[in-house]
């Protein structure tokens, strides 16, 4: 199938005369532009440049379709030019809730990027230990964790990623007292505990399951307090992946459970899926997050083979 951006190269040989000359208007080198002119012409099955000492000259065939490669060209700038003024267009207040774990960490340069895309809009963001209510409009849109699909009238959305938690220490931690990889190590380890109303149920299930909650030495009412306190080497304590694995300060002690039905979900009600300025956040961090969950996937497994 004819990669369209090629064509990009084809109007860059054409106009330079070299693929030297085209990969420095297209900032890549020239070997990059060289295969891409031998690529189109594969797929085409046709020569558009004769190579001659001199540079690129185009063939009968070359300057046959060099006119409608420029309409495509132009065709292309115009869609780039209305899609930047349609973002440019985009305004109003969006208000995000989600929990502040995600909020200080990964989702910090994604909403700034959000930003640069749309300046028009305004987000505000609720890092509130509630679970706000999107049907009644307390919020717009939602990032949160969930066992299966979340439940709520007239709630639509996507998966972003799997969500699995499990155990973290930090490096100073890890040289100090070792970092365990089994349940039983970790009965000789501190925990740090909390996480605030969204995370704390839940993780002293887990503790009080592998009798490990006379183990928690501090506890946190926030989850940004706990993954603080576990950066400084003040314990151990149960962090999702998507937040950790990224963080060059922590190490994972155990494997994560395979779960595969709890996971990370973008969310808003049905009455403001088509609001232009909601649909236009959503996107966005639709594809920063599934970004970033593809890189976290691609760190494990390039950990996994070293």
């Amino acid at each position: 199938m004819l990669d369209w951006n090629d064509l990009r190269y084809f109007l860059a040989v054409a106009e330079t005369g070299s693929t030297r000359g085209a990969g420095q208007m297209l900032r890549v080198s020239q070997t990059t532009a060289a295969r891409r002119i031998a690529a189109l012409e594969e797929e085409l099955g046709l020569a558009l440049f004769e190579k001659r000492q001199t540079g690129y000259v185009l063939t009968p065939v070359g300057e046959a379709l060099i006119a409608r490669a420029r309409g495509v060209g132009e065709a292309a700038a115009d869609f780039a030019d209305l899609a930047a003024s349609q973002s440019r267009e985009v305004s109003g207040t969006v208000r995000f809730t989600t929990g502040d774990i995600y909020a200080v960490t990964v989702l910090v340069p994604i909403l700034g990027r959000l930003r640069d895309a749309f300046p028009g809009i305004t987000i505000e963001v609720d890092t509130s230990g509630e679970v706000l209510d999107l049907a009644a409009g307390a919020a717009d849109i939602a990032l949160r964790t969930s066992k299966g699909p979340p439940e709520g009238a007239g709630l639509v959305g996507r998966r972003i990623a799997d969500d699995p938690w499990t155990v973290y220490c930090s490096r100073s931690y890890a040289e100090a007292h070792g970092a365990p990889h089994s349940r039983a190590e970790l009965l000789a380890h501190s925990f740090v505990g909390g996480g605030g109303t969204r995370v704390w149920p839940a993780y002293r299930d887990w503790l009080q399951h592998n009798n490990l909650e006379g183990r928690v030495s501090m506890h946190h009412s926030s989850a940004t307090g706990m993954l603080s306190a576990v950066r400084a080497g003040l314990g151990l304590a149960v962090l999702p992946m998507f937040i950790a694995e990224g963080d060059p300060e922590l190490v994972r002690c155990l494997p994560p459970r395979s779960d595969k039905d709890h996971g990370l979900w973008l969310l808003t009600h049905e009455r403001l899926r088509h609001t232009p300025r909601v649909r236009a956040v959503i996107d966005f961090l639709a594809a920063e997050l599934k970004r970033a969950a593809l890189s976290i996937e691609a760190g494990q497994s390039e950990a996994a083979a070293s």
